[in-house]
């Protein structure tokens, strides 16, 4: 098992090396000259979608192949702050140092791993961050100048002769410029997307116990991220087809990825400040997160866990943060419940191990109180009952029930 193991994470390792120079050649023109007036909008769906799969990543490799092809100091000095060396440069190195974590996390013990992919969760929101909020607005707006700009045209061909569009000005905005404003955001919320989807790789990364699926999960973005580079530079058109696919399958999955990030958050959070040093379970309505046995509800929903008077329990849960709440029944009496305590999170759970809330890290070490706040059952060590209903677990589906001996 170990070898199959190490060779997928030698994979990964060499994919997110190789990745960022097939990104830099999806990121110039094409090989061949594309006379189409719409190649460049072509190429900026690929390009948001590279940066969204990958945001360090991607947003290094962008920079460094603008610095490059740039040619004299004069010219790299003009160009945005991340395509500076000491921005991509350091951007890079990072990149490399996470691929060599993952690489030796399989041998590391999960006390000392878990921490690092936490910091690697947080390296990926603030990225991401950036990302939508300078380098995608940027990309973008360069893109749109390569549509209007007389240089461009001329550089392509008859069929982008200047029209005098170009030169047209309405008040103080150009044609790119009333081009931005569409196009801009709707890269923003491209990038929203499919940036959702693939940040919530990192968080089954966090929460998985087993260096296999880390290294599956993280070759498989890095590999997409270099397929859909790899085909922009082949052909414009190519690459957004991919990308345009990339974006719709990120749609599909936006809610089970939102609801996953959340936890994620929330585990950061709590893992980061220690927050359990400084929390108390309330007597009533503590925040939980659905389970996969809790088949009401999608799994790791976040939510509340209200008692009724008359002794149930109840979820208050909202789909997205601006619907209406909803309520649901918790199946069973508090008193058939037991909070299990895990390594780094824990959970409540039946009699028979399904597994009905997630527990964010700060109630570590409040097992017993939160336990009494309810009258369940009382506490008892959390740990995987079979792997496939693990495994099954955190893909977001629903856990198998075990066979009652």
């Amino acid at each position: 098992m170990k070898r199959p193991v190490s060779l997928l994470l030698l994979a990964a390792v060499c994919t997110a090396i190789v990745s960022p120079f097939a990104f830099a050649a999806a990121a110039g023109k094409p090989a061949a000259p594309e006379r189409s007036p719409m190649a460049p909008m072509a190429t900026a769906i690929s390009t948001v979608t590279g940066i969204a799969i990958s945001p360090l990543l991607g947003t290094g490799a962008y920079g460094a192949y603008q610095w490059w092809s740039a040619g004299s100091e004069s010219a790299r000095a003009g160009l945005p702050w991340y395509a500076q060396i000491k921005f991509w440069l350091p951007a890079l190195l990072v990149v490399g140092l996470v691929a060599a974590k993952d690489a030796v996390g399989a041998a590391v013990p999960a006390q000392f791993k878990k921490p690092l992919d936490v910091l690697e969760v947080v390296e990926n929101k603030m990225s991401g961050l950036v990302a939508a909020g300078a380098v995608v607005p940027i990309a973008i707006d360069s893109f749109s100048k390569m549509i209007f700009s007389p240089g461009s045209a001329v550089a392509a061909g008859p069929l982008l002769e200047p029209s005098g569009l170009a030169m047209v000005q309405l008040g103080a905005f150009s044609a790119s410029s009333l081009l931005d404003l569409v196009t801009v955001p709707l890269g923003i919320a491209v990038f929203a997307v499919v940036w959702l989807s693939s940040h919530a790789i990192n968080v089954l990364i966090l929460l998985s116990p087993w260096g296999a699926i880390d290294a599956a999960l993280k070759s498989a973005r890095t590999a997409l991220l270099g397929l859909v580079a790899v085909t922009a530079a082949i052909d414009p058109w190519l690459g957004a087809l991919l990308s345009l696919g990339v974006i719709a399958v990120a749609y599909f999955l936006s809610g089970w990825a939102f609801r996953l990030t959340l936890y994620g958050t929330e585990f950061c959070w709590d893992f980061l400040t220690f927050r359990s040093g400084r929390f108390i379970p309330a007597e009533n309505d503590n925040p939980v997160f659905a389970g996969s046995g809790f088949t009401a509800v999608p799994v790791r929903a976040r939510g509340r866990l209200v008692q009724r008077t008359e002794g149930g329990l109840q979820f208050f849960h909202r789909p997205w943060p601006w619907m209406a709440p909803r309520q649901v029944a918790v199946p069973g009496a508090p008193a058939e419940l037991a909070v299990g305590r895990g390594l780094f999170f824990s959970e409540i759970s039946t009699t028979d191990n399904r597994t009905l809330f997630l527990l964010p890290p700060r109630y570590r070490g409040h097992e017993e109180t939160l336990a009494r706040a309810y009258g369940m059952s009382g506490v008892k060590p959390a740990g995987l009952n079979r792997a496939w209903g693990a495994l099954r677990s955190l893909f977001g589906g629903r856990a198998v029930k075990p066979a009652v001996t």
